[in-house]
């Protein structure tokens, strides 16, 4: 039996609940300016996480105009906090009148600037981070991202499987986004290879990495293997696979 993938996407789309009317505003207008934000099929599943998880801090790397953070912010307990972090002053200025107009200020922090170095200053530790920014450096930002996930918390990562780029060979992508290819399946394969953490990717939307924190992570053996991995050339898959 033959499935179509796009087919099953649309029907899954079909039976989302829209967030709240102003997040249904938002999302209209992020899509209608061409602001790239999370799928709702997507959504769905990481508010599920964040209702299954019960977090009383979650991190978010990539804000844009603050949809998926209030998407979070609607599932998550009263007494939980967001961090959140956006590097684009126009999408800073929206998110944060975004964030003002669903009365969220309080429980929603946006830090301004690169999320490399913001990652560095934070301390604490999170239940539940949100990977959602610049694809190709997912791979430099996995470190920290790990410093800060509580032990038992989740890493939910995505748009890791690049609309399907991520499975061609590197070759078949064109010049312009092979190292992101590069660096996503540098990545994933941490992700599946790194013992402590547990990860299962899943083809939702544009493909959502859910990754368990089983134990302590040292942040220089990531460094190290993410290093490693980038000197060798990911495995190819078979043609037509």
């Amino acid at each position: 039996m033959i499935i179509d993938s796009e087919r099953i996407a649309s029907y899954i789309r079909s039976l989302e609940a829209p967030g709240s009317g102003l997040c249904e505003e938002i999302r209209r207008a992020a899509l209608a300016e061409g602001v790239p934000i999370i799928r709702p099929e997507t959504a769905s599943l990481l508010t599920f996480f964040v209702r299954l998880l019960n977090p009383r801090n979650i991190l978010e790397v990539g804000c844009a105009v603050g949809y998926s953070a209030l998407r979070m912010s609607e599932a998550m307990p009263a007494a939980c906090r967001i961090v959140t972090m956006e590097k684009d002053p126009a999408r800073v200025q929206k998110a944060r009148e975004n964030f003002r107009r669903a009365g969220e200020t309080g429980r929603i922090t946006l830090l301004e600037g690169d999320a490399a170095k913001l990652l560095e200053t934070l301390d604490g530790s999170f239940d539940l981070i949100f990977m959602d920014a610049a694809k190709g450096q997912y791979i430099r930002f996995l470190p920290e991202a790990l410093r800060l996930l509580s032990e038992g918390g989740v890493l939910f990562s995505d748009n890791v499987l690049q609309d399907g780029d991520v499975l061609e060979s590197r070759f078949a992508v064109t010049r312009r986004n092979r190292t992101i290819h590069a660096r996503m399946r540098e990545y994933l394969y941490v992700l599946k290879h790194t013992e402590g953490l547990s990860t299962s990717v899943i083809p939702i939307g544009d493909g959502a990495a859910v990754t368990l924190k089983e134990r302590t992570i040292d942040p220089d053996g990531i460094r190290t293997a993410a290093e490693q991995r980038s000197r060798e050339q990911a495995p190819e898959l078979p043609e037509g696979q």
